[in-house]
């Protein structure tokens, strides 16, 4: 199953995808201010580029496992996305991909991209049991 992967940011929005098996996650690229207008716009066209058969964003809940003021920000977005998305939108707690992402050195796609990419290895790891 193909996946994409958002790693939701006020500022940046990271997005990874998955191969068609669903195996392997790669980064894409960043959007800018996707709960704009032409941010929205931008990242519906990526998704209908990708063709992915789900949509999977990153939770930021707390290290208790709780969500906070970023999580309720993030849940705002995934009810707009959801709205507007011509496929299923699921969400995945996303605590310490951006540490990974980080510690993962420099990608031409930008750290945001390396997050979501980590979110979605982690949600296919899940996915295959």
């Amino acid at each position: 199953m193909k996946v994409l992967a958002l790693d939701y940011g006020r500022a940046r929005t990271g997005v990874a995808v998955s191969d068609a098996t669903g195996t392997l996650a790669r980064p894409l690229e960043v959007i800018e201010r996707v709960r704009s207008g032409p941010g929205m716009r931008l990242l519906l066209d990526r998704i209908d580029a990708e063709q992915p058969e789900l949509v999977v964003v990153g939770l930021p809940l707390t290290l208790r496992g709780e969500p906070g003021e970023q999580a309720r920000e993030t849940l705002a977005f995934v009810e707009q996305l959801r709205a507007r998305c011509p496929v299923p939108v699921d969400t995945y707690d996303e605590r310490f991909t951006t540490t990974l992402a980080e510690r993962g050195g420099s990608s031409r796609h930008g750290a945001d991209a390396l997050a979501a990419a980590h979110l979605l290895e982690g949600y296919l790891t899940r996915l295959a049991g």
